[in-house]
């Protein structure tokens, strides 16, 4: 059977590996999945406590516009709800805006190291892919606006970048989408939005009053601890949310999703924890690696990323000892756990970065 040949270039996305695949090539002990950027204290205990008197209402298909969960994002948001379209999590709402968007021959352009998923689904539209390399770990808007032609249908920002942790602010991002043309779709993907704490962090849902070519990207799957619930959503122009929900599949986001985020909306005083105890932990590391040295990026999200070229052998002291951490090929990407967690990586990279140094002394005198 013959298929797009496109396809032939691509790989099913390949998540951080699960604490029972770690078990089958490290051994029968226990592991600490920090790969995925999942929030390890899990969501509002006022979701759980919900959820409980919701089981009944499963044999009846959800609110195929999720109008309840729109609505309250909208208020929250202080913007109409026909603005916003919901998703099983961004990774759909990627593909949507793909479909929605992008013919053969368009282009996308987007950085060089950053959510696999933009490539992914421009490659299967039959879309060229211009990928400027990041500049010291963040997106390169000077390259992106020189890479952008007539022919550029999607610029995609993630911001905070992941897997990196940088973010533009507020200066840099307003001048480079004035200096876009109105023809091509800038799509801000925020999926790290609550955890960032920089005072120069764009606030995007105004822009959208002004910026008719803009669609803001936000998820309940990391702050919000919902991952598995799969509900992430786009704000923009009603004229394009419009499109994209001709593209959405019905039903697409569950009655148990719908009311898990609506009730982890309406919890700010959990989010305000989460970021806080966030930051604690991203400070264990920074500290660490600024005594010993090790290079990093500053991060505004629940993960840091460490620009080394022993990505492998890091993530291999890690799973010996209980830890899932992400390697990329020009670093590793480390999601931050609780205080315990931290301590227990950085004791492991403490030794490893140790036993490098003994290494080299030993090569350096033979």
């Amino acid at each position: 059977m013959k298929v797009k040949e496109q396809l032939s270039s691509l790989q099913p996305y390949k998540p951080g590996k699960s604490a029972q695949q770690m078990k089958e090539v490290y051994g029968n002990h226990s592991f600490v999945k920090l790969a995925s950027n999942e929030n390890p204290f899990g969501c509002s205990p006022r979701v759980m406590e919900e959820l409980q008197k919701a089981w009944q209402e499963q044999a009846l298909y959800p609110d195929g516009g999720a109008v309840e969960l729109r609505q309250t994002i909208a208020e929250k948001l202080q913007v109409h709800k026909e603005q916003i379209i919901c998703g099983s999590g961004l990774d759909e709402v990627i593909q949507i805006i793909s479909r929605t968007v992008l013919c053969e021959g368009d282009n996308i352009v987007t950085a060089g190291e950053t959510f696999p998923q933009y490539r992914h689904h421009a490659v299967i539209e039959g879309c060229e892919v211009k990928e400027v390399p990041l500049k010291n770990g963040s997106y390169d808007l000077d390259e992106i606006s020189v890479a952008v032609d007539e022919k550029t249908k999607i610029i995609w920002i993630c911001n905070p970048n992941n897997p990196t942790g940088t973010y533009i602010d507020e200066q840099q991002l307003n001048e480079f989408i004035n200096s876009v043309h109105d023809s091509a779709l800038i799509v801000i993907d925020e999926a790290y939005y609550e955890y960032v704490t920089a005072k120069d962090f764009p606030e995007t849902i105004p822009l959208l009053k002004k910026h008719k070519n803009l669609l803001i990207l936000r998820t309940f799957s990391k702050a919000y601890g919902l991952a598995s619930f799969r509900v992430g959503y786009a704000i923009g122009q009603e004229e394009l949310i419009e499109k994209l929900n001709v593209v959405r599949l019905p039903f697409n986001v569950s009655s148990l999703a719908q009311k898990a985020a609506k009730i982890a909306l309406s919890d700010e005083s959990f989010i305000e924890k989460i970021v806080r105890v966030n930051k604690e932990g991203l400070q264990q590391y920074e500290s660490f690696c600024k005594e010993n040295e090790i290079p990093f990026y500053p991060s505004q999200t629940n993960f840091i990323f460490l620009p080394v070229d022993d990505a492998g052998e890091m993530y291999e002291a890690c799973a010996h000892t209980g830890f899932i951490i992400r390697p990329f090929p020009k670093g590793v990407r480390i999601t931050i756990g609780t205080r315990e967690q931290n301590e227990g990586v950085i004791s492991v990279l403490k030794q490893h970065f140790e036993n490098k140094k003994h290494k080299s002394r030993d090569e350096a005198n033979v």
